[in-house]
């Protein structure tokens, strides 16, 4: 289409989403930014302007505590609107931004903090307990804010109420870093991807290419807060064209979730492919839905059958696309282009995204090999923070090469096969094996265990654990929900296994290593033989 034809980055040299995005629209301070919603129905309606002067408050509070420019600050709050204040915030010092689930666990906490070299973290009262768990093994976290805070703790609403409203600019350049995603990796630790300002500008491409956001637009991204999808959905492709959102604080019910569309008359709707199968099983007539009108999906391939029903249903085709933690969105079925159901799309205005095969070079249509995008586009993250093996390993020559693998049609169109390493997607969720592994040989009853992608009708695949107890552990029912229930504990709850299989033994090579992909063949054949 044209758009991607004539695409050309047009990204400052200078760029602070605070400033430049949040604050110019503030100007107009009846401009609505924000629509909140709890789960007992009540609700809340914020402005630019709530956000500029809250933002600036609470930036000038941080520094005041001691927060500087380039500082790692971790934010770990969950659906409300002081995940947005603090965000901002942070952005306006030039601070490093580290957004994390407000489901994590003092190991994930601890790995973080450590990591990062964090000095300060703004979270809820939920996780003060979890964080104060790990403070002897961080020295360096020593500012820390919270809601309702406990004593020993700064309250996060009497910083803001103490800082000043006169907000001293912070200059950014478009390279230097801003925030950073901690991701799973598939045999080490989460992987740190590290962003620059540059990012947060070109998800204004995002907002106006692929969420298609107009003035008069209420736009609802679903995800929880501490990922990728929610920077874009509920900070930076919307608010970077003035554009309202929607934010739900309560937990997700396909009939609630349907209610709340038709309820608040939102227009534009974006949620992972899990969350529309849940839908679609729904009886969609209950619904009238006459202001949605562009609907999208990320985080995992969706079902064709699945976009039919919504078709039939309110006669809108929901756009699939794809997308990285290390980018914006890379491939993406547009508006106004033909939607191939099942298909990614075509590569998204700005990025030359195509398939290549181990020497760095394109491959004829119909063959499968490595999703890789050309060059350095700013989209694209800096590095995997402070680690240059991993950096170096994901470039093959121009090339960065994304770890998943496709093949590409006679006109362009990208399919999905799968990914090129051991990462599970369950429900758009990225969870590496070696974190549940671990999670796992911490119980007393666990000698060995290995974690694959089982097939799964709604969350696309599940984690699935295959574990060998020590001599004298039998295996039960109760031991494999103990085991489950072990795992929620020990780090975040959305990782743990939700099938676990005894067995004697497991694969391996002549070298020791798992053959992950024999069991997920494995896992694969039951999946069939019990469907």
């Amino acid at each position: 289409m044209s758009s991607r034809r004539e695409f050309q980055w047009q990204v400052p040299p200078e760029f602070n989403f605070g400033y430049d995005a949040v604050d110019v629209f503030a100007a107009d301070r009846s401009r609505l930014a924000l629509l909140y919603v709890r789960e007992d129905g009540t609700s809340e309606r914020h402005t630019f302007w709530d956000f500029k002067q809250r933002s600036d408050r609470f930036a000038n509070a941080l520094a005041a505590l001691g927060v500087r420019r380039g500082d790692p600050v971790l934010l770990m709050l969950p659906r409300v609107p002081e995940w947005q204040v603090a965000f901002i915030a942070c952005l306006k010092l030039g601070a490093l931004v580290i957004p994390c689930t407000a489901t994590l666990r003092a190991k994930d906490i601890r790995y973080r903090a450590q990591h990062s070299g964090a000095r300060a973290i703004v979270t809820a009262r939920a996780n003060v307990d979890e964080v104060e768990s790990v403070l002897a093994d961080c020295p360096a976290l020593t500012i820390k804010v919270a809601l309702d805070a406990p004593a020993g703790w700064v309250d996060f609403h009497a910083a803001e109420r103490s800082g000043s409203r006169a907000l001293a600019r912070v200059a950014t350049c478009v390279d230097e870093p801003a925030l950073c995603f901690y991701t799973s990796g598939t045999t080490k630790d989460p992987k740190a991807v590290l962003h620059s300002h540059a990012y947060t500008f070109a998800h204004t491409y995002t907002g106006r290419y692929w969420l298609d956001l107009r003035r008069t637009d209420l736009h609802w991204t679903t995800s929880d807060t501490g990922w990728a999808k929610a920077a874009y959905g509920v900070l930076f492709g919307p608010w970077n064209h003035g554009v309202p959102v929607f934010m739900y604080a309560g937990r997700f019910d396909p009939e609630r979730e349907m209610q709340l569309l038709e309820e608040w008359e939102v227009s534009v709707f974006c949620a992972p492919p899990t969350e529309y199968r849940l839908l679609a099983k729904q009886d969609l007539s209950r619904w009238k839905l006459p202001r949605l009108r562009h609907c999208v999906g990320a985080g995992e391939p969706l079902n064709p059958e699945v976009i039919q029903a919504w078709k039939d249903a309110y006669n809108l085709v929901v756009h699939d696309g794809y997308g990285q933690t290390e980018s914006i969105l890379l491939v993406a079925n547009l508006p106004g282009m033909t939607i191939r159901p099942g298909s990614m799309g075509k590569p998204f205005p700005g990025h030359d995204v195509a398939i290549i095969d181990e020497t760095g070079k394109r491959i004829a249509a119909g063959e499968v090999g490595d999703v890789a995008v050309h060059g350095h586009p700013p989209s694209l993250f800096l590095e995997y923070w402070k680690n240059p093996d991993e950096t170096a390993a994901c470039r093959r020559g121009e090339w960065y090469v994304t770890g998943d693998r496709a093949s590409a049609d006679d006109d362009g169109y990208l399919w999905f096969v799968g990914r090129a390493d051991d990462v599970i997607i369950s429900a758009g969720y990225r969870i590496g094996p070696f974190e549940v592994e671990s999670a796992l040989l911490e119980h007393r009853a666990v000698l060995e265990s290995a974690v694959v992608a089982a097939p799964d009708a709604v969350r696309g695949s599940i984690v699935k654990a295959y574990v060998v107890l020590r001599p004298g552990v039998d295996p039960s029912g109760a031991l494999a929900r103990e085991l489950q229930e072990h795992v929620k504990a020990v780090t975040a709850p959305y990782k743990y296994p939700r099938q676990v299989e005894f067995v004697a033994s497991l694969p391996k090579t002549v070298s020791g290593k798992i053959r992950r992909v024999e069991l997920r063949e494995r896992a694969r054949r039951d999946a069939d033989s019990a469907g």
